[in-house]
């Protein structure tokens, strides 16, 4: 299965976070491709994020525009941007400060694709960096301050599939933050430890480390 190809990826990613084992279990769980994605994803993906981590694998499809290519639950957020030549590094906390900022403002002045009521942008090319990380699990962590904006646009909402790469990856990212979700309702019920990373139920946004 193609969410295998990433295992040895992510793993590499070991040595800066520290996480790598950790998320290529929760890949080898979350390899499902069913078709139960629905406007309410983006709620679970958000809640299960926060109360965790992300970690976030952006591609640059076309010059100056950008898919997620993968995304997961994991015990630190990170963001790995791939440009358009293959060159794959890790994202700094400065860097995404500065991108959500200047996504912020497009919401603001009403010129967001996020929040355009077509898809076509998203569809024909991707997003700009910065759009791209606010739409991705990372952004619901390092982008919370941005709030109800997003997630409580139904544009947003609408067409937020379309700043996947593919349907595939979507189906992914759901699944696997669904799975978080429900781990972390257990850990809260039984008062014991999450079944992905054993106590994230207790690292909130404002608590989520984040290296670059």
């Amino acid at each position: 299965m193609r969410v295998f190809k990433h295992i040895k990826k992510v793993a590499s990613y070991a040595a800066v976070g520290g996480f790598g084992a950790v998320i290529a279990a929760g890949l080898a769980g979350c390899g499902s491709d069913n078709g139960g994605a629905n406007n309410n994803d983006g709620s679970a993906l958000k809640e299960a994020a926060q109360k965790t981590g992300a970690f976030v694998i952006i591609e640059e499809t076309a010059p100056g525009k950008y898919k997620v290519l993968e995304e997961y639950p994991s015990s630190e957020t990170r963001v790995v941007l791939k440009d358009i030549n293959g060159t794959e590094r890790v994202l700094s906390k400065e860097e995404i400060d500065k991108l959500l900022a200047q996504a912020n403002a497009k919401i603001d002045n009403n010129t967001s694709n996020l929040t355009r009521t077509s898809d076509a942008q998203l569809s024909s090319g991707g997003l700009s960096l910065g759009e791209t990380i606010l739409a991705s699990a990372a952004g619901a962590i390092l982008g919370s301050w941005i709030g109800s904006k997003l997630f409580g646009n139904q544009n947003f909402q609408a067409n937020r599939q379309s700043t996947y790469k593919n349907p595939s990856a979507y189906t992914r990212s759901v699944d696997s933050f669904n799975k978080q979700k429900a781990a972390n309702s257990a850990a809260r019920s039984s008062g014991g430890k999450s079944g992905f990373f054993g106590g994230g139920s207790k690292s909130g946004s404002s608590s989520s480390s984040f290296g670059g």
